[in-house]
């Protein structure tokens, strides 16, 4: 058994009453599941009704939404579990979201709205997070910017993930190793 994770990140989407749903998500978590980027933790798509209420909706597997039903406080069990497995999510010591960040979330969806909280494990990050330990770092701060967070600088991004593209394409086609890794840095 491994005791050892990747970052654990909690996705929610949002998505208005007219959004289709068309199998392209879950399509594109199988992909990234099934070359071992992420690992699907829990996954739990709720809808909000007119009187407030939170309801499942759509297939869920046999205990699938357990996990983030009890960060949402919409089922039985305990934090106490998920407190002693990741300490961050003690009063106190939250990192992230916290679980009231969690629950504030959900009652915050308009009626009609139905909401993805999906829970993954960034497996790809192992032995970065395992290195930035070993180094004595510490995680400050961590989230995923959006486009519009990005905006102000898309250009640049663009250009330098280019030039990274174009790297990695040189060295695949003399028969090197593709990336864009810089080796001798900490």
């Amino acid at each position: 058994m491994t005791t050892e994770t990747g970052p654990i990140q909690l996705l929610t989407i949002a998505f208005g009453p007219d959004a289709t749903f068309e199998g392209r998500i879950a399509e594109e978590l199988d992909e990234l599941t099934a070359t071992g980027q992420v690992l699907v933790l829990d996954l739990l798509v709720v809808q909000k009704q007119a009187g407030g209420d939170l309801v499942s909706v759509g297939y869920q597997a046999e205990g699938m939404g357990d996990t983030v039903s009890a960060l949402l406080g919409l089922g039985p069990g305990s934090l106490r579990g998920a407190e002693a497995a990741f300490p961050s999510l003690a009063p106190g010591r939250a990192f992230g979201l916290s679980a009231d960040d969690v629950r504030q979330l959900a009652d915050a969806l308009e009626p009609g709205t139905t909401a993805g909280f999906l829970l993954l494990e960034h497996r790809w990050a192992r032995k970065l997070r395992r290195a930035v330990r070993e180094q004595g770092g510490v995680p400050v701060a961590e989230g995923f910017l959006t486009e519009e967070a990005l905006a102000p600088i898309a250009a640049e991004l663009l250009a330098t993930a280019g030039r990274f593209d174009d790297e990695a394409e040189e060295k695949a086609a003399e028969g090197g190793e593709p990336g864009g890794t810089r080796k001798g840095r900490s």
